[in-house]
């Protein structure tokens, strides 16, 4: 079977655009892969973080991970911190990158912009990131469509170490969907829901109430031409609330438009709160079922020993292919 790994930074809440776009991908690909899934909490301190509210949103996205349906039996789940290869290997693979390919980053431009200066973690997000993903010898990377720029210097930094040093790394492959998988804010669509935006209003939280559900969307921005019609450069509002309904609803975006043919905005959002608040209900409930049991920490030791055995695998390889150690 083809190995697969992502992860997912335990910053907060996991959102609709998180789960459509990465986390649903984690479920269906772990019936016929090798599935490695991880709390990347070591990316998580490129930004400060207050030392307790961090170990308990690492507990939140793990005990998230298995809500939504990811199954320890199938698949590795570990927090990245808990695996020493990480570290290791992002060091190797800061040597074997350059600055001009780093400061290309789109996320690193976007997050440093007018700031005279920016954490060099910052900097280097991307070559962790490339360190997860190599050190498992991966072959698949689900993520949302966001995280292209960097599967592609990923991939190079791999090649380039290949040429030179044969056989130290199996090149990845990013798999990404095609509808659903970027998410935008409901009150301003043209920027992608963020669990950092100070408008909670801005996006759905896969935890939130039926209440607050209803609200975000009853909010969510839309047009003054009321008709329901996917146009995302025209009418990017009423676009992105028609993908949250196909993708949930297994309906396609013409049928949508064919169902609401002369109904307003208001009759569209009262469905797709419905449509929301079941999806969501399962999640929320084997989340609060797993949050606070010993079984949940077991499953993240066990999945740290079984991530450990693979990682150590590969670093024996790059330092034999480097010259280090003895």
């Amino acid at each position: 079977m083809k190995r697969v790994f992502s992860g997912v930074q335990p910053t907060g809440n996991i959102h609709l655009g998180n789960y459509l776009g990465a986390l649903r991908q984690f479920v269906e690909l772990q019936d016929d892969h090798e599935c490695i899934y991880c709390i990347v909490d070591m990316h998580a301190i490129t930004v400060p973080q207050d030392p307790k509210v961090l170990k308990e949103h690492i507990l939140d996205v793990a005990a998230l991970y298995l809500a939504v349906g990811v199954d320890p039996k199938k698949s590795i789940v570990f927090v990245q911190s808990d695996v020493p290869g990480h570290a290791e290997l992002s060091w190797v693979l800061t040597c074997n990158s350059y600055t001009g390919e780093l400061s290309r980053m789109t996320q690193f431009k976007a997050k440093s912009h007018n700031k005279e200066s920016a954490p060099t973690g910052l900097f280097t997000y991307p070559v962790l990131m490339a360190a997860d993903i190599l050190l498992y010898a991966t072959d698949i990377v689900p993520v949302g469509n966001d995280q292209k720029q960097h599967i592609e210097l990923c991939r190079d930094i791999a090649n380039r170490i290949n040429n030179t040093r044969k056989k130290t790394f199996v090149v990845p492959d990013g798999r990404f969907l095609k509808e659903g998988a970027r998410i935008m804010a409901l009150d301003d669509p043209t920027q992608k829901m963020s669990k950092s935006a100070e408008n909670i209003h801005s996006r759905i939280s896969l935890l939130d109430d039926p209440a607050k559900i209803k609200k975000s969307i009853m909010k969510a921005t839309t047009d003054s031409e009321g008709v329901i019609r996917f146009d995302v450069e025209n009418k990017p509002g009423i676009s992105n609330l028609m993908n949250i309904y196909s993708v949930l609803a297994g309906v396609p975006l013409e049928q949508i438009e064919k169902d609401y043919e002369g109904k307003g905005y208001g009759d569209f959002k009262k469905d797709l709160v419905e449509i929301v608040v079941n999806a969501l209900a399962p999640i929320r409930e084997r989340y609060e079922e797993i949050r606070h049991s010993d079984e949940l920490i077991e499953i993240l030791k066990d999945g740290a020993v079984r991530a450990n055995a693979i990682s150590e695998k590969t670093m024996a390889r790059v330092k034999k292919n480097f010259g280090l150690g003895l």
